[in-house]
């Protein structure tokens, strides 16, 4: 990892730190709020220890941008989970074949970029 790289991961590290420190949840209450700060800390600790060795400097750009979508998402629209998605159903294609593939490509293509670490995570 370069430098400028492991400063920049460090800088997001420490801002989704002060961001659970600052959150308040959307209702108000303090048991939402306690929850929604636990999981904005472990979801920010499981997902940089999960890439903590990480060397590709491709790999490591797309989950610096993963994590920027993520802080933006979670600041504009005031949750800290990820938003849901609407994928492509697989209930037309017979669960092999080329059809199958096709959509299973389809599939990852519309995933959008906050979204890309958290079915492996969860």
């Amino acid at each position: 990892m370069t430098p400028a790289a492991r400063q920049e991961v460090l800088g997001l590290y420490r801002r989704i730190f002060r961001i659970a420190k600052k959150w308040q949840s959307a209702s108000g209450q303090m048991e939402d709020t306690i929850k929604e700060k636990q999981y904005i800390i472990n979801e920010a600790k499981t997902l940089f220890q999960k890439n903590k060795d990480l060397t590709d400097p491709e790999l490591i750009k797309q989950c610096i941008e993963e994590c920027k979508a993520r802080v933006e998402i979670g600041l504009h629209y005031h949750i800290p989970y990820p938003r849901p998605i609407h994928l492509p159903p697989l209930g037309l294609a017979p669960q092999r074949g080329r059809a199958f593939r096709n959509q299973e490509k389809l599939r990852k293509l519309s995933k959008p970029a906050y979204l890309r670490s958290y079915d492996e995570v969860s």
